[in-house]
């Protein structure tokens, strides 16, 4: 894209829809503030990660479409298609590479339409991009999309922020019947995509048990399918250890922005903690966190300490069966580095 003069047209972003991925992407959000000052940014979003453009800094609104994945939905993709038609778009980034993802900025004939060659896109596409395997981190490939072809993104590259109001989160606390609840909170996020990216349930189980013990409340943050593991983490002390999973992940947010601390596997939660500016402590199994941190600072990152041949890893579970780069991390090391970061 080049800065138009006069070009006032607003423009799509078409993010992964992955809860981290997504805030991952605000990054190119902030780049197209600064590049485009006096051009709207809208995010294409599902009902379910749309609560995070709530709070995106620079994002106007978000395009609800819940299309599903596994099959075309023609009649979806038009109708999605005749909403963008009706906004006027000059510009659309589409980050993923799916055929799918940059059909309905072609059929709303959004006139400059901007990816990765893809599953073979040309057509939908008009201003295709070569390069992405030279690009490990998929934060450079999203930023990539979002700089003139044939120019570098800055080195360094504007976090992700996202921005809780302060009255959201006394709205929250006196919902949840903690307004009068003194003591530091430090919230959990034990679930992730895939059993091999989850810490073990019995490291999370001790790390609540210490932290109660030593005054501190404890929320167990997830999705609905995560409630079964919250309560065996919860264990015996439940008013302590507060199962706080659902299906709204603007209760997640509000949860985050209202605690004194995060702890959370490779998942969306440690992005949005990070994104928000929570001390956040992120624990990395299988997958490598030059590749996956979020941008923003970590209070610490935990790893397993020993060399492990078959790191990294991205399978849902574990390939070898043993499972020791979740495994071997002691639980006396988070609860430590979460001490810490509460002092």
């Amino acid at each position: 894209m080049q800065a138009e003069s006069g070009d006032n047209r607003p423009i799509l972003l078409v993010p992964y829809m992955w809860i981290g991925d997504f805030v991952r992407c605000h990054t190119v959000v902030r780049l197209l503030n600064q590049r485009f000052p006096r051009r709207p940014v809208d995010v294409l979003a599902t009902a379910m990660v749309s609560p995070l453009a709530d709070y995106m800094p620079g994002v106007r609104k978000a395009i609800i479409a819940d299309l599903p994945r596994k099959r075309l939905a023609l009649a979806g993709h038009r109708a999605l298609a005749k909403r963008l038609k009706g906004e006027g778009y000059g510009d659309a980034l589409v980050m993923p590479r799916t055929w799918k993802s940059a059909l309905a900025p072609f059929l709303a004939g959004i006139e400059r339409r901007t990816g990765f060659f893809g599953e073979a896109r040309i057509g939908l596409l008009n201003d295709l991009r070569s390069g992405e395997r030279a690009l490990p981190r998929m934060i450079d490939r999203c930023v990539a999309l979002a700089v003139p072809k044939g120019e570098s993104p800055p080195a360094d590259l504007p976090h992700p922020q996202l921005e809780v109001p302060a009255g959201e989160i006394a709205s929250w606390l006196i919902r949840n019947d903690l307004a009068d609840d003194h003591r530091p909170a430090v919230a959990l996020a034990p679930g992730a995509v895939g059993p091999s990216k989850r810490w073990t349930t019995s490291g999370y189980a001790e790390l609540a048990r210490r932290l109660t013990a030593d005054g501190v409340q404890v929320w167990i943050l997830g999705g609905p399918g995560e409630q079964a593991l919250a309560a065996e983490i919860a264990g015996p002390d439940p008013a302590n250890a507060r199962d706080m999973t659902g299906p709204d992940l603007r209760n997640a947010i509000l949860a985050l922005a209202a605690a004194d601390v995060a702890v959370s596997n490779d998942s969306g939660l440690l992005h949005v903690a990070a994104a928000i500016g929570k001390p956040a402590i992120g624990i990395f199994g299988p997958t490598s966190p030059w590749h996956w941190a979020p941008l923003n600072p970590l209070a610490a990152v935990v790893e397993v300490e020993n060399e492990l041949s078959c790191r990294p890893c991205h399978k849902p579970t574990c390939r070898m069966g043993h499972h020791l780069c979740m495994r071997d991390i002691p639980a006396d090391r988070v609860v430590a580095l979460t001490l810490k970061a509460l002092r």
